[in-house]
């Protein structure tokens, strides 16, 4: 008998149904839901064909919900997170160097290089 230990404890998630997590089991109904009722609300303007086409492109999205995490997101807090950082709260960010050496010198009201000019001619005579 063997016994499956995650490594990272945090990785774990229970399953209920077909080796599925609650979260998975839910949206892949939900798909098969989604399938069927397009197929018995579009029957009778398409082809078999193009109709299983349709079918698999609509349940496509609800199936890819339950099982797509990114960084540990689900993919409701990607889409949260992406609308907050582009759409609510955009920032432009700019870069602006600052050079320590010229805050000093203007802070203590002198020319640092000019002092270091007249102290190089001292040495020099």
């Amino acid at each position: 008998m063997e016994v499956k230990i995650n490594r990272e404890i945090r990785n774990y998630s229970e399953q209920v149904y077909f080796g599925l997590n609650l979260r998975q089991f839910i949206f892949s109904i939900l798909a098969c839901g989604v399938a069927v009722g397009l197929y018995f609300l579009l029957r009778p303007l398409f082809g078999i064909e193009t109709l299983s086409w349709v079918c698999i492109l609509g349940a496509a999205p609800f199936a890819a919900l339950g099982f797509f995490t990114w960084h540990g997101m689900t993919a409701e807090k990607v889409i949260i997170a992406y609308l907050k950082s582009e759409v609510l709260m955009p920032k432009q960010l700019k870069f602006k160097s600052v050079s320590v050496y010229d805050q000093i010198a203007e802070r203590n009201d002198f020319n640092v290089r000019s002092d270091r000019k007249h102290k190089k001619e001292k040495r020099t005579r």
